[in-house]
């Protein structure tokens, strides 16, 4: 292949990858339906170059410190909490560049837009000739950031995978994550996931360059004894503290930088060790300031006894300590939260691989990715007939996916994005499998394998040309909900309307009086007869029920013993024995043309909705995909249902309908 081939086609799938990633990027119009994506933002807008450089760095004062509140702090348009202490689960590092990305486009913007079509993403929204007042200019440049994160994960995969198996190799690896669906979908979210995987990607690449000892062009360093290995392993270790500062799950890359390092043995090889992980260390402190600043905080280690020593509970303070150990505990299921406990009873390994086969890889890239891996571990323990770990390159490349992958694929919680910065290393192996076939089998698994992945990406995007559902919803209730009415809402889901302007006025969520009903909240003794009592109350007394997603109803069913009472409540408001009339439906499925394929929300609760949403789900022709991960769904496709009470049935005649 000429080098002139190679470029056009990688230029080619670059290009293919930002379109399917900025395309939608108002997916939601900017109403912050992400909740990961709407706290990031909001803490965004409080990040501020600062007035006073004396107390830049005071926790409780600077303008750059994601843990606090600082004083003084107001953006326009929202409300903003003042000189108090704030949960930050994420790391500065992608915070920071949303910010910093926001503050250029702001002072580009006026420059530019005059000479740009009005009507272009880029002018309307990014450089804000729209006038999106800050909390959405936020989201938008920050989206469109992300989206070209992940096209730059694309391009140093193909630089990885090159260099590993070829350019063909690198090629059909590149073109297999540029179609990626959850790539795609993640590549629309302001959220740390998507930064994550590219430093990953870019710390293993400069791993395996050491152990290749390519030219290295781009390091300028001049010190003593420098090789081109030993600047490679910096740079990964310089990424490394990158990829640490946007989520503490990169800490497990220290394992193929030691393997690295081990690999070299070179001159010193210690001691260039220490240094690297210090480089590591330096830039994630750099990226992250408050993390070694900020110890307002507690983060307490219980008390261990070991044989004859006590080791008494240690308070550290530290407010990063805090968020990764209370993220810890979240994953692994030792703090019951409600909005995790859709995992109860899906299994480790099987569960998450599930949902890349149906729906984040799709089955056909499903397959040859793990496949992919198998040949993987398999070629790189076996040497001429010897088991052996000699295979330096690829061993890296494994030092970070297996032990990642053992890992995150044994969490409690088992979010889709967990796996995000192992899928690009599992198409690289996929590639190099289907690459190493017989001519005539490979062009057509390869043909297989690639068409149907692009069918399936462009039938995910397809969900991108329809408005979000509670939009549509929100726009409903305006219309034909009078002022005053009491609409209920779930807790722990979003409530509806949201704000937004219907047929050029402004219209407010507060317009309308809102209560939450809690059937998610209390479990086991607590689902009790007073929990049954409150929600039918409030179900007495509302005009209009909001079900915006599968939130709730896809978890109570499915856990009776958790939910004695609960679990009896959604099959008797599908089936109108509370009253209750379905009104509106609205939904957006992955489609491509007049083919649609619709996540199963009801199958996995055993429910049967009622005839209303049968009939609205009829008219989308296609394949059921199974169950979907709430995560796939909830954000940017949510099935979303409105009921009318009609009936008005008392508390005890609706408390008749549950068998105690």
């Amino acid at each position: 292949m000429s080098r002139w081939i190679e470029s056009g086609l990688l230029v080619l799938i670059l290009l293919v990858a930002a379109a399917l990633r900025l395309t939608g990027v108002d997916w939601d119009a900017y109403n912050h339906y992400h909740p990961d994506e709407r706290y990031i933002t909001w803490v965004a807008t409080t990040i501020e170059w600062p007035q006073d450089w004396r107390t830049a760095f005071d926790p409780a004062q600077s303008s750059f410190n994601p843990y606090y509140w600082p004083p003084y702090a107001a953006s326009e348009g929202i409300e903003v909490i003042q000189d108090a202490q704030r949960k930050f689960a994420y790391g500065h590092l992608p915070l920071y560049l949303g910010v910093a990305a926001t503050r250029l486009t702001e002072w580009v913007g006026p420059m530019l837009v005059p000479l740009l079509p009005p009507n272009w993403l880029l002018t309307r929204d990014i450089l804000n000739g729209a006038g999106l007042v800050e909390f959405r200019h936020l989201t938008a440049v920050s989206r469109a950031l992300t989206a070209l994160f992940d096209v730059a994960t694309i391009f140093v995969l193909y630089l990885l995978a090159r260099m590993l198996f070829g350019s063909k190799v690198g090629l059909l690896a590149a073109a297999f994550l540029a179609l990626d669906v959850m790539h795609i979908q993640l590549a629309h979210f302001f959220t740390s996931d998507p930064y994550l995987t590219f430093f990953v990607v870019t710390a293993v690449y400069f791993m395996v360059r050491s152990q290749v000892e390519l030219q290295v062009t781009g390091c300028k360093l001049h010190l003593p004894g420098l090789q081109p290995v030993t600047c490679n392993l910096l740079l990964a270790a310089a990424f490394i503290g990158l990829a640490v500062g946007s989520k503490f799950t990169a800490v497990l890359l220290f394992l193929p930088l030691l393997l690295a390092f081990w690999l070299w043995r070179g001159k010193r090889w210690g001691w260039w060790l220490g240094t690297a992980v210090l480089l590591a260390l330096l830039t994630f402190v750099i990226t992250n300031p408050f993390a070694v600043l900020d110890f307002s905080c507690h983060a307490i280690t219980p008390a261990v006894q070991i044989g004859p020593v006590r080791i008494p509970e240690w308070d550290w303070r530290s407010c990063y300590l805090e968020n990764v150990t209370t993220q810890s505990a979240m994953v692994r299921g030792q703090s019951d939260l409600p909005f995790t406990r859709q995992y109860q009873g899906t299994l480790p390994y099987l569960y998450p691989f599930e949902m890349q086969f149906r729906w984040g890889m799709g089955p056909l890239l499903g397959a040859v990715a793990l496949i992919g891996l198998g040949w993987a571990i398999w070629k790189a323990l076996r040497k001429n007939g010897q088991w052996s770990m000699a295979n330096g390159q690829w061993s890296i490349v494994l030092a970070w996916v297996l032990p990642f992958l053992l890992t995150t694929g044994g969490f409690y919680v088992k979010f889709m994005r967990y796996l995000q910065p192992s899928v690009p290393f599992l198409l690289m192996f996929a590639a190099a499998w289907l690459m190493g076939l017989r001519d005539r089998v490979r062009q057509t698994v390869i043909g297989v394998v690639l068409g149907g992945t692009a069918v399936f990406a462009f039938t995910f995007m397809g969900i991108y040309s329809q408005p979000h559902p509670w939009v549509q919803a929100s726009q409903w209730i305006y219309e034909h909900v009078p002022d005053g009415a009491l609409i209920l809402s779930e807790q722990w889901d979003d409530p509806l309307p949201t704000s937004m302007a219907v047929d050029g006025a402004w219209r407010r969520m507060s317009e309308y009086d809102n209560e939450e009903l809690t059937w998610l909240t209390g479990t086991g003794a607590k689902d009790d007869t007073q929990k049954l009592a409150d929600n039918l109350a409030l179900l007495a007394d509302g005009d209009y029920l909001v079900v915006t997603s599968n939130r709730v109803y896809g978890v109570i069913p499915r856990l009776p013993n958790m939910y004695p009472l609960s679990s009896q409540y959604y099959q008797l408001l599908f089936d109108g024995k509370l009253g209750y009339e379905l009104v509106g439906v609205y939904g957006r499925f992955p489609h491509i043309g007049s083919f649609y394929l619709k996540p199963d929300t009801f199958g996995w609760p055993e429910l049967t909705p009622g005839t209303a949403v049968t009939t609205y789900l009829s008219q989308f022709p296609g394949l059921n995909g199974g169950r979907a991960d709430e995560s796939f769904t909830v954000y940017d496709q949510p099935l979303t249902m409105i009921f009318k009470n009609t009936a008005h049935l008392s508390v005890d005649v609706l408390t008749a309908q549950f068998q105690n």
